[in-house]
């Protein structure tokens, strides 16, 4: 019936022969046939981008989001579990610039798009085969022959379809603004995208004096944090209701915040003449420009005339810098605000490479290298007050690393502000594990979040489908049906990719002029947020699987999609279908190194997922990242920690079904035909099966609420008791030669708890479950479903949980543990029998009594209300406050306290608050601050306590003590020679011995009992017999003896 198992720990080769069985019987897509037309579960693979390697926080998060969908499939659901590619974008861009040899825009162009496009459709899928090898050997089942592909003509087509939605609710438009611009990109980014590329950065600052015309000597003093924008400087601005200081330093009249001189100056600073004004009295002053080119460059301009001016807005505070900040409407939102406000000519010196122009001191010089040339430049002049560093976060290009820089540009933006309000209450409908992050980290970015720049100058990406006439008319494309009735030339067959799409022209419906599409491509997250609509190529087909399967269930990802995946999903459902497009949303942590440091190649720390799949295994692997903590927080992940949690769970859970699967094989059990009945069932069975349905109970409550680190460990503490307590203690029921009510129960009961504790871990240890069940059930129930995946999750049976038994097999367990410990501080082993254990802070039953007795080998267990007639205290005078008090007299009072009655003394301060008695006719008041109070042994006993219970042993030692402590010495002896030998578990065996008297006389006299024990059918005293295995050297409580086994 049931097939003997290795107990070895070494899973990968079963592991591999479960991916076999999967593939060859087409188990997952079995799964998925079952459940049709069920009730849907639906759950959104964030799509990975297969142009880069998978790394060990993809194991975690594949981990995750395999977990709740297998769990949901064996709930009866229909799992909807559809695979993705993200293959849009930048980082296939600069992949394939490397790969070509290319560096930038104008090389790109020079060596043609559609080339180029090319390249990057077949560079998007170099590691394709990598990913679907990682998914298949951590056990990630989600449908991955019939994948979502954001560069598909479909999916493309719903996006459009979904930009025109958006532009005909008058949300998409065409800005020219301050935005987050990638100079080595060559484009904008989004304010998601910005989010993800922060590092800390130390640079320096700039206070800096500007002259003022018509006033004398006067300058003021202004602050920058960007000494490369001073050159396109067009105006200082002041706060209008701040206080403002002029006065006299260093031969010159200075005007700055008054509440930062000391900070810009130093405390020391010798100022005079001090008058103080509010700022906007220095609105409509003029100054000097700092550099002379800057005239030339705004020559001819309308507003000419208002450039070097000083204007005034509240933006401007006194926490930093002067008080007075300088002004670049060219590379900052406020600047460029306060520019428009107060007519401010536009200068921009630097150009989209990120180089200052041809018109400044430092042409072709990056913004970043030009900062020490300006400030070198400025302090020669004598117009640099001062250059701090500072340490702050500064963006850089997520995809490429280039330092971002604030630029204006004119770019395509959806209004994601007039939808706030919408973002914000649909945010407040999800679930999110943790739940700080709705109102948190999620929450704030949507209180705070500004129009989305959808834009992209690139190549590789979904094409904005807006073409445009030079009349201003625009027009959104939103079908492949529209763009071939209105277009001109349209082939059946267009790809929607550059240049491609970029021949098509549309003819004005105003004034017959020619349309032309703009010719930007969009934010790839864009693409990814719209998956899920456009993975069923929605609205233009599959309508009702669209409907049937928004909004998700389920989604997961790190916590870095906070600014990306789940901003993008949240915002383009908010934009279409007014909700969140999912309900629950489990937040991951990264994946530090062992010691909690983030992993880098720099740091050379970077665990290679392979290495750790292909030593410890799949499960392994899984089981560690839902016991180890919450998915939430950060996880030390390192082999070693691995390992540990799997010897932990899975080496104990391996062990006892390779103990079932040894016994019942040599028994030939038959779960169909052992059947105990319940009046066979004993205690500990009952309790087991109690324990059992309760984890059931929890797992299934636990995993609809999404508490993964909670159901994993419940799952691993039972795995604990069922090996280190029900199997422990019921070893010897599974040894009898004869069925009888006892063996069945004990049989039926753990083959019972194996069965549906395979089903309830099969979510988490899809591997090990799988093998565990083709062997329990697959291979011995007849009609069986054939995989563990294919069964239904356990149903919790009620009547079979008994909570009081539960609590009264705790306390039975707390007082095994005390008793080991009391055991251990005694120095006496557990095979030496003892008289009596007496219990405090507990009343059970006869047969939980008999269940210690028999753990602690003890001959009786008495339950007490007072335990003090074994257990005292030792009081010791307190020398820090009985000092100053009593001086001499402090030994004389340590020496009375060494002969009191502890526990008197101590329920007298317990009842009065002092004790009082007298020394040498002085009399001495003692409190509790007075004493050290620590539990004593009273002779012949040892107790431990812990939680309100209290366990005592009585150590003293009859000569038929010391007999029973020596027979169960030798029997352990001899059980383990059989170890040593080889000998299957039912060998019967010969031993033979030579020793002292006295152990010999103790063997002669339990003869029949060891005997017994270790399947002897003789024990005689004499030589080792040839072929025998033997020890001369045991030492057994003090004997000398040499013992042999034979193998009969």
């Amino acid at each position: 019936m049931f097939e003997k198992v290795s107990p070895t720990l070494d899973f990968l080769d079963r592991e591999q022969e479960v991916i076999r069985f999967w593939n060859d019987r087409d188990i997952f897509r079995k799964t998925d046939d079952l459940r049709k037309g069920s009730d849907v579960f639906t759950f959104y693979d964030g799509p990975p981008t297969a142009n880069g390697k998978p790394h060990i926080g993809h194991i975690e998060t594949r981990a995750i989001k395999d977990l709740i969908p297998r769990y949901w499939c064996m709930k009866g659901k229909h799992v909807t579990r559809k695979a993705g590619w993200d293959t849009h974008g930048l980082p296939v861009e600069l992949e394939v610039e490397r790969m070509l040899g290319l560096d930038g825009k104008e090389q790109i162009e020079a060596y043609g798009i559609e080339p180029f496009i090319q390249e990057c459709k077949k560079s998007v899928w170099k590691y394709k085969g990598e990913w679907e090898r990682m998914s298949e050997r951590v056990g990630f089942w989600a449908d991955m022959e019939n994948p979502y592909i954001t560069y598909d003509n479909n999916y493309i087509e719903s996006v459009w379809w979904s930009l025109k939605q958006i532009a005909d609710k008058g949300l998409l438009y065409k800005g020219h603004k301050v935005v987050p611009y990638c100079p080595r990109c060559g484009t904008a980014l989004s304010s998601h995208e910005v989010s993800q590329g922060y590092k800390e950065v130390k640079e320096r600052s700039a206070v800096v004096r500007f002259r003022l015309l018509d006033q004398d000597n006067t300058y003021v003093y202004a602050w920058t944090t960007t000494p490369w924008t001073l050159p396109s400087n067009v105006a200082l601005c002041v706060n209008p209701v701040e206080t403002y200081a002029r006065f006299d330093y260093d031969g010159k009249t200075i005007i700055m915040g008054d509440a930062l001189i000391e900070k810009v100056l130093g405390e020391d600073a010798q100022i005079t003449n001090k008058i103080t004004f509010p700022g906007i009295e220095l609105k409509g002053l003029r100054y000097e420009p700092l550099f002379d080119f800057q005239k030339s460059a705004i020559k001819g301009a309308e507003n000419e005339q208002n450039a070097w001016t000083i204007v005034a807005d509240d933006y401007v505070t006194m926490t930093d810098g002067t008080g007075v900040v300088h002004q670049a409407p060219a590379f900052g939102e406020d600047d460029a605000r306060v520019g428009r406000e107060n007519n401010i000519p536009f200068l921009q010196l630097v150009n989209a490479r990120g180089e200052m122009t041809e018109e400044t001191y430092w042409p072709g010089v990056f913004v970043k290298k030009a900062d020490p040339m300006i400030l070198k430049w400025l302090e020669d002049e004598g117009k640099l007050v001062d250059a701090p560093y500072f340490t702050h976060d500064y963006p850089f290009c997520w995809r490429c690393d280039t330092p971002l820089i604030y630029y204006a540009r004119s770019t395509w933006f959806i209004r994601m502000t007039a939808v706030r309000d919408r973002l914000v209450a649909n945010n407040r409908t999800v679930n999110w594990y943790p739940d700080n992050i709705k109102e948190g980290r999620f929450g704030n970015f949507l209180e705070n979040v500004i129009d989305w720049g959808l834009s992209r100058e690139r190549y590789w990406g979904t094409p904005l489908p807006v073409w445009v006439c030079q009349c201003g008319k625009t027009h959104v494309i939103g079908s492949r049906e529209e763009l071939k009735r209105l277009g001109n030339h349209v082939p059946d067959d267009i790809e929607l990719h550059r240049p491609y799409i970029d021949a098509v022209t549309l003819t004005c419906p105003d004034c017959g002029g020619e349309m032309r599409r703009t010719p930007e491509v969009i934010d790839c997250w864009y693409d990814s947020g719209s998956m899920p609509f456009a993975q069923w190529h929605y609205p233009f087909e599959n309508k009702e699987i669209f409907e049937a399967n928004f909004p998700a269930n389920f989604i997961s990802e790190a916590i870095d999609q906070t600014r990306g995946w789940f901003y993008t999903l949240m915002a383009i459902s908010t934009l279409l279908f007014d909700r969140s497009p999912f309900e629950n949303c489990v937040v991951m942590g990264h994946v530090q190194d062992a010691e909690g440091k983030k992993m880098s190649k720099h740091l050379g720390n970077v665990v290679d997922p392979w290495d750790v799949l292909d030593k410890q295994g799949a499960d392994a692997v899984r089981w560690y990242f839902y016991a180890n903590g919450a998915p939430w927080l950060p996880t030390r992940f390192s082999g070693e920690l691995v390992s540990e949690l799997q010897s932990k769970f899975m080496g104990t859970l391996w062990n006892t079904y390779a103990f079932f699967c040894m016994y019942a094989s040599i028994d030939g059990f038959d779960p169909a035909k052992h059947t105990a009945e319940e009046k066979d069932l004993t205690l500990m069975d009952k309790w087991v099966l109690s324990r059992l349905n309760s984890l059931v109970k929890f797992v299934d409550e636990g995993l609809t609420e999404y508490k993964i680190t909670e159901t994993a460990r419940a799952i691993q503490s039972f795995v604990d008791e069922l090996s280190n307590w029900y199997v422990r203690l019921s070893k010897s029921r599974f040894w009898g030669k004869e069925w009888t009510g006892d063996k069945k129960a004990a049989y039926q009961t753990l083959y019972t708890v194996l069965t549906t504790l395979c089903k309830v871990a099969a979510p988490f240890i899809p591997f090990m479950t799988e093998s565990m069940y083709l062997n329990l059930v697959a291979g011995t129930v007849q009609g069986a479903p054939e995989s563990v995946h294919l069964c239904d999750f356990p149903a919790c049976d009620e009547a079979r949980i008994d909570k009081r038994l539960e609590a009264e097999m705790d306390e039975v367990a707390q007082a095994v543990q005390l008793g080991r410990a009391a055991r251990s501080t005694a120095n006496i082993k557990v095979r030496q029998a003892l008289s009596t254990l007496y219990v405090k802070g507990a009343q059970l039953s006869d047969a939980c009594a008999a269940l210690i007795r028999d753990e602690l080998n003890v001959e009786a267990v008495e339950f007490i209300d007072d335990a003090r007639a074994f257990t005292t205290y030792q009081i010791k005078p307190q020398m820090r406050t009985l000092g100053p008090k009593y001086g001499k007299l402090l030994g004389k009072i340590g020496a009375y306290l060494k002969d009191v009655d502890g526990s008197a003394f101590v329920d007298a301060l317990e009842k009065d608050g002092t004790v009082k008695f007298e020394i040498e006719g002085t009399e001495v008041e003692l409190a509790k601050d007075d004493c050290l109070i620590s539990p004593a042994q009273k002779e012949g006993f040892v107790a431990e306590s812990d939680g309100g219970m209290t366990v005592v042993i009585d150590t003293n030692l009859t000569p038929a003590l010391i007999e029973k402590g020596f027979v169960r010495e030798v029997i352990s002896k001899l059980q383990t020679m059989r170890k040593d030998a080889g000998f299957d578990v039912v060998d019967r065996i010969t031993v033979t011995y030579k020793t002292t008297d006295t152990l010999a006389a103790v063997i002669a006299k339990n003869a029949d009992a060891i005997a017994q024990a270790v399947l002897a059918t003789a024990i005689a005293e004499g030589d080792a017999p040839d072929g025998a295995y033997s020890k001369d050297d045991w030492n057994i409580n003090g004997e000398k003896a040499a013992l042999s086994v034979k193998k009969n």
